[in-house]
């Protein structure tokens, strides 16, 4: 019997190469755009007060103390508002707080247009745009990094912050014109309309949690189930403040500074609220006005910070993630007190190269010191660093609040702000030192960058 020869062997058609899918960018990167927008969207409650002290002067007679009492008690409420309000956007979610803040903001700065008494000042913009704000605080920021950023944390801290800078470019030439060409009522509408816009934007696309959408965070290796809600929101904010502001035990059995790590946080960032918006973003459009210069080229001098503030935080985010925490900070405060030395000297009633070299310089290092801090905070406190960054944030304004005061006291007292350009300068060297000595934290690695870094 004959066989059949066997057929030669084919090697198998090669496989067809699959279809390359393009890569959806992570869902944290939407949730952080939102964020970003919506912190814009509110950031005009921060850049009306230092344009409304001369004109609610003019016409209603306030003294600037009174005026500024109103702004220093708006500033004490966005800070103290801020860890309750990071334990509330743990019990009812991000959504739901953030949504109802910008209606108190709307609400507050609304009502301005109808006011005849400085209590009214201070009940309207002092209390509910204070409160307000306190929950679109920089505590929403460290919210939103904390739950849905594991890699690439620093950088995320530093764009949300430059947010607020970015609004402040929005609005303030914007409110200014509207002061100078028509009054400071459509400006506070204005404001108050920018509130609301944000509020369909935060309810329709922000949301809570990775989990929310079965993810996980943003350079995790693993899934993170959804915490169930955290009850008890101001037992849990002043728990976490205790835990924090009273680390006596820890202390002596790890030889850290007799004062702790909050206190030198704290302190540090109270001089930071009390140089930033307590004083330049209160104060310089009126002092400048002193020197002659108009208005409206004071503040475009502000917006142009806001311009330099947005690169500044961002490098400061980049450089939180690979540098020594402390000495950045230690950085960032001394220069800003060697800046605000010179200010004396450079203003008067005309924009010249000298004060637009200053408002690229400080603007550079506005809220440069955010990023490391809330690093710091994380680096100690793990999962309670958004409230105890709350707190820390509540002595930032508490600090601005008592600048934002005693500035518009001592322009009445001496006819000038130069003792507080100077006195300020003096406490950035302060925060210098006090920098450098903050502890290292328990998840820090060796060289002071944080472990997530």
């Amino acid at each position: 019997m004959t066989q059949t020869p066997a057929l030669p062997l084919r090697a198998a058609d090669p496989a067809p190469d699959p279809v390359p899918r393009r890569r959806r960018p992570h869902r944290a990167w939407s949730v952080a755009a939102v964020t970003f927008l919506t912190i814009i969207g509110a950031a005009g409650f921060a850049s009306l007060p230092g344009l409304l002290i001369d004109p609610l002067h003019a016409e209603f007679h306030w003294s600037r103390g009174t005026i500024g009492f109103a702004v220093s008690v708006n500033l004490a409420l966005y800070g103290l508002t801020a860890p309750f309000a990071a334990a509330l956007m743990d019990r009812f979610g991000i959504r739901r707080v953030v949504a109802v803040a910008l209606m108190v903001i709307a609400t507050g700065a609304w009502l301005t247009v109808f006011m005849t008494a400085g209590w009214q000042l201070v009940l309207l913009w002092g209390v509910l745009v204070g409160l307000g704000s306190g929950s679109m605080a920089l505590a929403f920021a460290a919210t939103v990094t904390g739950r849905w950023f594991v890699g690439r944390r620093g950088l995320v801290t530093g764009i949300l912050t430059a947010a607020g800078a970015s609004g402040q470019l929005v609005f303030l030439p914007l409110l200014s014109w509207i002061v100078d060409r028509h009054d400071w009522r459509p400006a506070a509408v204005t404001v108050a309309l920018a509130a609301l816009a944000v509020v369909p934007l935060v309810w329709l696309l922000l949301r809570d949690h990775p989990a929310d959408v079965g993810l996980a965070p943003y350079g995790a290796t693993e899934f993170v189930p959804k915490p169930p809600p955290q009850r008890g929101a101001a037992r849990r904010a002043v728990r976490a403040l205790v835990s924090a502001a009273l680390p006596h035990s820890r202390l002596r059995s790890s030889g850290g500074t007799p004062m702790g790590p909050f206190w030198l946080l704290a302190g540090t960032f109270a001089i930071c609220g009390a140089t930033t918006n307590g004083l330049v973003k209160t104060h310089f459009v009126p002092a400048a006005h002193d020197h002659g210069m108009p208005m409206t080229a004071a503040a475009s001098l502000l917006a142009v910070i806001g311009i330099f503030d947005i690169a500044g935080t961002i490098a400061s985010g980049w450089f939180t993630d690979r540098f020594n925490i402390r000495r950045l900070l230690a950085v960032y405060y001394g220069l800003r007190g060697l800046s605000l030395m010179f200010l004396p000297l450079l203003l008067s009633d005309t924009v010249h190269p000298p004060m637009v070299f200053f408002i690229v310089f400080y603007g550079l290092d506005w809220v440069a010191t955010v990023p490391p801090t809330i690093a710091l905070c994380r680096e100690h406190y793990g999962e309670d660093s958004a409230i105890v960054f709350g707190w820390v944030l509540a002595a930032h304004q508490v600090g601005a609040a008592l600048i934002a005061f005693l500035g518009g006291l001592a322009r009445d007292v001496f006819g000038t702000y130069n003792p507080v350009w100077y006195a300020s300068g003096a406490l950035c060297a302060v925060a210098a030192l006090m920098a450098l000595v903050i502890r290292q934290g328990r998840e820090g690695a060796a060289d002071g960058r944080p472990a997530t870094a």
